[in-house]
């Protein structure tokens, strides 16, 4: 940050690396659409109209960032960054308002709008569309929470003290949860607690203190703000309020599909029908994320949660990006992040798909067939994926049976048959060979329909 910017520093003054740093929160969910149908000539009437949004709309297939080229242009005329700062407060998009100024977001106000600011789980919809509700108060902000806003038919989340959630985790007790403790586990972004809300089990992400990370914190938020789905995880809310950014979910009671596939802490191994059921809720949360015009660009079995009935719930989305355009085009991207176990040549391109997202889940359907984990340095080939050329090559030893997890035993050859060919299917290197997702979803719901029989 510019430690020179002030309020009434003109927008045109403003660096291009800041500008690239709004544009790392507004440009996914088209956020940057609530900052330009908010600004307004000195008369008060609309400075942007319709088609001027749909102009910076196309600039996304050229690769250009509508952020970006909506500060220039706007900056053109004489307007400030505390015009910007309170048309960014005034849409509650308070982590891109504090990239600006930073102090203005340490005081009071601050802590204000953390215990008392609260945005409401809407559907996507176009804009112009979206509805407005007052946020709850403090007093029933738990309950709805927690048992959801039934005249809404949402649930409502809510900004947590970073305070309230080290009590409500015993000061974010590092020991495990077998031992006493609360942690659930770690990956690359952070560490998950175990906490309790009004005594109802929740799950609450710390996230590293890293500065990269803001971005996908902010991600993660906004996604979760619009899409809402049986098959992706539940948000109850979130802390900014300290060095540490925290996300707090539902409790997912057995844990990740990686996990269960492993059967850590002794778990009993899942059923063929619990293994096709739980493809079959990933593969439905993935078909509404891309119907929804997002791809989610982490999708593996770690982030496939499961809730006490074995529900399967997609997480982790402070990757997920949103198609400005409304669209299922392919998009580009200079920084490539995912799963190296998981990742299409595509994606390894920088290219965004939802076919990439089809790809990964091909190699979960391995990892469901053989209880396998996608990657290991020990083994030959490494990566999970590989081993289908062995299976498909009549002169290797390693057949389809022998690749089946041998600690399940209610399958069948025909059922294991299909989710084999639909995984390779999935896993193609040519995107375009590649089914979509709703055909994926069709075919794993075929046998899942096999396994009633």
């Amino acid at each position: 940050m510019d430690k020179s910017l002030t309020s009434a520093t003109y927008i045109r003054n403003i660096s291009y690396g800041l500008r690239r740093q709004l544009s790392d929160y507004l440009d996914p969910q088209d956020m940057w659409k609530d900052v330009i149908v908010s600004i307004r000539k000195p008369s008060g009437e609309l400075r942007y109209s319709q088609h001027h949004v749909r102009r910076f709309e196309g600039l996304v297939a050229q690769g250009k960032s509508p952020t970006v080229e909506l500060l220039n242009d706007w900056g053109t005329t004489n307007c400030t960054v505390g015009d910007l700062v309170d048309i960014l407060k005034s849409n509650r998009l308070l982590a891109a308002a504090s990239v600006l100024l930073p102090e203005e977001f340490s005081s009071a106000e601050t802590q204000q709008v953390s215990s008392a600011e609260t945005y409401s789980d809407l559907p996507t919809r176009p804009l112009g569309e979206r509805e407005s509700q007052p946020p709850p108060t403090s007093s029933t902000l738990q309950t709805q929470v927690l048992l959801g806003n039934s005249d809404t038919g949402h649930t409502d989340f809510s900004s947590f003290l970073y305070s309230e959630l080290e009590r409500i985790t015993g000061n974010f007790d590092d020991r495990s949860t077998s031992k006493g403790g609360a942690r659930l586990g770690e990956g690359g972004f952070g560490t998950v607690y175990k906490g309790f809300l009004n005594n109802i089990p929740v799950a609450v992400k710390k996230l590293n203190p890293v500065d990269e990370l803001q971005a996908q914190f902010n991600q993660e938020i906004q996604t979760l703000r619009v899409l809402k789905h049986e098959n992706l995880v539940d948000m109850i809310g979130f802390s900014c309020d300290e060095q540490h950014l925290c996300i707090v979910y539902a409790f997912m009671a057995n844990g990740s599909l990686l996990d269960r596939l492993a059967c850590l802490d002794g778990s009993p191994p899942l059923s063929w029908r619990q293994r096709c059921l739980i493809a079959e809720g990933t593969a439905r949360g993935l078909e509404y994320l891309h119907s929804n015009h997002h791809v989610h660009r982490d999708v593996k079995s770690a982030n496939i949660l499961l809730d006490e009935n074995f529900v399967a719930k997609i997480s982790d989305f402070g990757l997920t990006r949103a198609s400005a355009t409304r669209t299922s085009t392919t998009m580009m991207t200079e920084r490539i992040v995912g799963t190296r176990a998981y990742m299409a040549p595509e994606a390894l391109r920088g290219e965004i798909t939802p076919k990439s997202d089809v790809f990964s889940f091909g190699v979960v359907l391995l990892e469901i067939l053989s209880g396998l984990p996608p990657a290991d340095e020990n083994k030959e080939p490494q990566f999970l994926m590989e081993m289908r050329y062995d299976i498909d090559d009549e002169d290797e030893e390693l057949t389809l049976e022998e690749f089946v997890d041998k600690k399940m035993k209610d399958w069948e050859l025909s059922q294991v048959e299909s989710i084999y060919c639909l995984a390779s299917n999935c896993l193609h290197d040519r995107k375009n060979r590649r089914p979509i997702i709703k055909q994926v979803l069709s075919e794993v719901h075929s046998v899942v329909k096999n396994t009633d029989l």
